[in-house]
């Protein structure tokens, strides 16, 4: 469920507030210090939440400033505004916070995030469809939780397990990009005729089976800190992207394709995946998942290298055999 709306993140690193500023924005010391305690929030307060905040630390700002900066912070694009159900708006910080979206549960108002990469793309999708220039999306999916529904208990994301919440599916969304890639190199080798292309392929399934191992290392290792880890309830839905991209190269092959063919679609395979982790990676906050992203993205770029590379020597080598250019090269007598 969402974090406790007075719960605080004091070690996290705060953005310059005149950075946020818009372009020609007058400065004013009560919005800096009232934007400066929102930032310093986790999960989903209200207008009185923040109103109460702001005054244990300046009992000099009124609420009507406060109310004021948070429509500023909306308008900016600082704050996100959302709708519990509950007869009053909360808001939450979207500084360096990726878009994500929301289960709310009618009966206890109790929120649940999620973010979904294939949710993202069927919006974008439809939007590009129809020429649509987005400014904001709201997902947000009302029902009843288990905990109302069943009378039952169940775990929940707090404030301290959100970032290895998110490491964890991190991880899970890497090892099985790594799967699909090392049955997809393991398949790719065994059908390749050139030598030296099967060469390629079979060091990069060797690559991904060195790397799958130590990644799930890495993973229980991770679980290893927090013995209930695994049980508490996924944040990230990248189902298509990470299963998708690997497993329907993998099916070309078994239809049958020539050595050019492999490449070239093991150049796609790799390049849709370094763009997909290079994404997300840089939408996220410093943390273990942003770091697991972009490591993983930096080695999806350097498999990619070596394929392109392959792919052009294959097609020179290919281009030196052929009989027109053994004609012309032939030697006049």
């Amino acid at each position: 469920m969402a974090k406790s709306a007075m719960s605080q993140s004091m070690d996290r690193p705060l953005p310059d507030i005149s950075s946020l500023r818009p372009p020609g924005g007058k400065r004013s010391s009560k919005r800096d210090r009232i934007l400066e305690i929102f930032l310093r929030q986790e999960g989903h307060l209200s207008a009185d939440d923040l109103c109460e905040l702001v005054r244990r630390e300046d009992a000099g700002i009124g609420r009507a400033t406060v109310y004021r900066t948070l429509q500023w912070m909306v308008g900016a694009g600082i704050a996100r505004k959302v709708d519990f159900g509950e007869g009053h708006s909360r808001f939450e910080p979207s500084f360096r916070h990726p878009r994500h979206f929301h289960l709310i549960c009618t009966k206890c108002h109790r929120s649940s995030e999620f973010l979904s990469s294939d949710v993202e793309a069927l919006m974008e999708e439809i939007a590009a469809a129809r020429n649509f220039a987005t400014t904001q999306a709201v997902v947000q999916i009302y029902g009843t939780c288990e905990d109302c529904r069943t009378g039952t208990k169940t775990d929940t994301i707090d404030g301290t397990t959100t970032e290895l919440v998110f490491a964890r599916d991190a991880l899970r969304i890497a090892i099985a990009t790594e799967r699909s890639g090392l049955e997809f190199y393991t398949r790719a080798a065994g059908l390749t005729k050139d030598a030296r292309g099967r060469t390629v392929f079979q060091r990069l399934a060797a690559e991904e089976r060195e790397h799958l191992g130590t990644l799930e290392k890495r993973y229980g290792e991770l679980v290893a800190k927090n013995p209930q880890l695994e049980a508490k309830p996924t944040f990230l839905f990248f189902k298509g992207a990470a299963s998708g991209l690997f497993a329907e190269g993998a099916a070309k092959l078994r239809e049958g394709v020539d050595d050019q063919q492999a490449l070239l679609i093991g150049i796609k395979c790799e390049r849709g995946s370094h763009k997909f982790f290079k994404r997300y990676g840089e939408r996220f906050e410093d943390s273990e998942g942003k770091r697991i992203f972009l490591e993983f993205a930096d080695e999806e770029r350097a498999h990619l290298d070596l394929l392109i590379r392959e792919y052009r020597g294959l097609v020179e080598r290919q281009d030196r055999r052929s009989p027109a250019h053994a004609a012309v090269a032939k030697p006049r007598r």
